[in-house]
C-alpha cells in the first residue's frame, strides 16, 4: 500500500472543511487561502483550489465580490453565505464527533 496516497486522500477529505473554516474568518483572496493551507501543511495548488471554490459557490455556500487592487487587476474576494455558515456549523459538529470517535478507537 502507498502511504503517500493514503495521506493525500486523508488531506483531500478535510480540505473543503478547512477552506470553509478559513473563509469564515472574513472576506479573503484565494492566494491568502493558499497561504493559510500551506502554513497548516495542507499544501494545495491553485489547480485544486479554484475548482473547489467554484463548486462551493455553485452550491451557494460561498459568494464573492471584486475589489480593486493596487498591484494589478481587480481581485475576487470570497466569503460565506448564510447557507455556507450553517453548513460549516454542521461540519464543525461532525468534525468534533469524528475526532472524538477516532481518539476513542485508537486508544
Amino acid at each position: 500500500m502507498d502511504i503517500e496516497n493514503t495521506k493525500a486522500q486523508m488531506r483531500k477529505g478535510i480540505l473543503e472543511y478547512c477552506i470553509l473554516s478559513i473563509i469564515s474568518k472574513g472576506e479573503i483572496y484565494a492566494s491568502d487561502i493558499l497561504e493559510y493551507l500551506k502554513n497548516a501543511k495542507l499544501i494545495v495548488v491553485e489547480g485544486t483550489l479554484y475548482p473547489l471554490l467554484t463548486r462551493l459557490k455553485n452550491e451557494s455556500l460561498l459568494e464573492y465580490n471584486w475589489q480593486e487592487s493596487s498591484m494589478g487587476p481587480p481581485r475576487k474576494y470570497y466569503k460565506l453565505t448564510n447557507e455556507g455558515k450553517q453548513f460549516l456549523e454542521a461540519l464543525n459538529i461532525t468534525w468534533e464527533n469524528l475526532v472524538f470517535s477516532v481518539n476513542q478507537a485508537t486508544k
